[in-house]
């Protein structure tokens, strides 16, 4: 076997990094030398947390980044947050924060939150997960609305995927959308990333609706504005990594890897993405109390 030099490794592999397969901006971003003319990009801290922000102004740079037009906000965690960690506060009301940035989710008053993913397919268990951290309200703002008027009205909604479902996530959110008539969707999924460190620490918040099955190659039909007659603020975490990144195997070009304890890293994940939904929608809650109402 020839022992290539260091600077040909480095280089092979960021060739392959630069083309593996990502759902976020932010990496997409990292490995261009600067951001191409109708991209922003610049990094901020919030509650102790790093954030990036990547704004895509131009069909120029949505073409450039292969990201549609609009804002992406992404939560960079140094380490893996658990419920029980000492961060855990820190990153949740950052994440509330960020939810609360995006206009749609300011001005609106009810919201569905629609939780994409397959429960018994562990990395992509993030939807599902979440929405059993979710307060669900909307039967009691209706029922009770003078003691419930601190509250968003919020409804949940567990697509599943096509396999078990005969049925795209997307017409299933449509048509929950038309039942129900929320000012705002939140759509939360499992994505996809060309980088380790990532998995389970970044988590992206866009304006920009979501594709499910998009980051691993299984595109199925977008969950947008334009689908749904709404807004659609979407949350994913990347649970895992295009194998591409990491090897120059034939095979690697098919295949994605993912930690070996992905239920765990799973499971506290979507506890953080819906601690800060709840923070997010429900007024003058704290960490304790969401403790005490869904456990």
């Amino acid at each position: 076997m020839v022992k290539l030099p260091l600077y040909l490794v480095m280089l092979r592999w960021s060739m392959q990094n630069k083309f593996a397969r990502t759902d976020l901006a932010a990496e997409a971003v990292g490995r261009l030398d600067k951001a191409p003319e109708g991209v922003c990009a610049d990094t901020l801290s919030l509650h102790g947390c790093e954030v990036s922000r990547v704004v895509v102004t131009s069909e120029a740079g949505a073409a450039a980044l292969g990201k549609p037009m609009g804002k992406y906000l992404t939560l960079e965690m140094a380490d893996y947050v658990t419920r029980r960690g000492q961060s855990f506060p820190d990153c949740a009301a950052a994440l509330r924060d960020l939810l609360k940035s995006f206009e749609a989710v300011e001005r609106a008053q009810s919201f569905l939150i629609a939780c994409l993913g397959n429960r018994a397919v562990t990395p992509d268990a993030v939807g599902p997960l979440t929405a059993d951290g979710i307060i669900v309200t909307r039967h009691l703002k209706s029922s009770l609305p003078q003691d419930f008027a601190a509250f968003s009205s919020v409804s949940v909604v567990r697509t599943g995927v096509l396999g078990t479902t005969g049925i795209e996530s997307a017409q299933t959110i449509r048509s929950m959308c038309e039942l129900v008539r929320p000012d705002c969707v939140i759509a939360v999924d499992a994505l996809a990333s060309g980088e380790m460190h990532r998995l389970c620490r970044n988590i992206q918040l866009c304006d920009t609706g979501i594709s499910p099955g998009s980051g691993v190659g299984n595109d199925r039909a977008e969950i947008s504005e334009a689908y749904l007659g709404c807004p659609v603020i979407a949350i994913g975490v990347p649970t895992v990594a295009d194998a591409a990144a990491l090897s120059d195997s034939a095979d690697a070009q098919s295949l994605f890897v993912t930690p070996r304890n992905i239920d765990e890293l799973v499971r506290s994940a979507s506890k953080l993405i819906a601690y800060g939904i709840d923070l997010a929608l429900h007024r003058g809650l704290g960490i304790e109390d969401i403790d005490a109402l869904i456990e």
